[in-house]
């Protein structure tokens, strides 16, 4: 099975174009003001307008408020929702849209039980543990922490570049791969070169 890759916080055009054209199959928007790869509406939606098809848009949240998603989804098309955030499970479901949810592992993670908690999620998106950060931070947590037996897809995140991806892959075996600062020139700025070297050795590990 190939795994699937995110290419996570696209900001510009040119980065969308680059994506897809060396096969990601999804791409994340970040709304989240905080982060250095945070997008308006209007910027989000002009660029998913671009996409061309079968090609994933996800909207990524961090303790957003209700309103605040209501709104980027009236105005952008979504097919995922990715929350990075302190989050219940009705929180995450109220929506009525597939979505995903991050989890900051550290040896006391204890991800069956996020699993079992969040058993509406089409999966867990698992990122390195930094006090304060809720993600992209760049960093890697030990792999061996996910359980072999946990029910759900893992998307694993946290400090991939095209020089770890192929180990990750082999070692964790995940349904999906997410980079962003992994695959960037600055924050918020993707390198085409490095985000066809990610997707090209992810997909040949698998």
């Amino acid at each position: 099975m190939a795994v699937r890759v995110k290419i996570c916080g696209i900001t510009r055009l040119q980065d969308l174009h680059a994506a897809c054209k060396a096969g990601a199959d999804a791409l994340g928007f970040v709304f989240y003001e905080k982060s250095p790869r945070h997008l308006t509406i209007a910027a989000a939606a002009a660029l998913v307008r671009e996409l061309p098809p079968f090609v994933q848009t996800v909207g990524l949240f961090v303790d957003a408020e209700p309103a605040f998603i209501e709104s980027v989804l009236q105005a952008v098309p979504l097919d995922l929702l990715q929350f990075h955030g302190d989050e219940t499970p009705a929180d995450c479901a109220r929506f009525g849209r597939p979505y995903i949810k991050a989890v900051r592992v550290n040896r006391d993670t204890d991800l069956l039980k996020y699993a079992a908690d969040f058993d509406t999620a089409r999966g867990l998106l698992l990122d390195a543990y930094v006090p304060g950060v809720p993600g992209g931070t760049g960093e890697c947590f030990d792999w061996s922490l996910i359980p072999s037996n946990l029910p759900k897809p893992v998307i694993l995140s946290g400090g991939l570049t095209p020089d770890n991806v192929a180990d990750a892959v082999q070692q964790v075996r995940p349904w999906a791969v997410d980079v962003s600062s992994g695959v960037e020139v600055t924050k918020g700025i993707k390198d085409a070169q490095k985000v066809a070297q990610f997707i090209a050795k992810a997909k040949e590990a698998s």
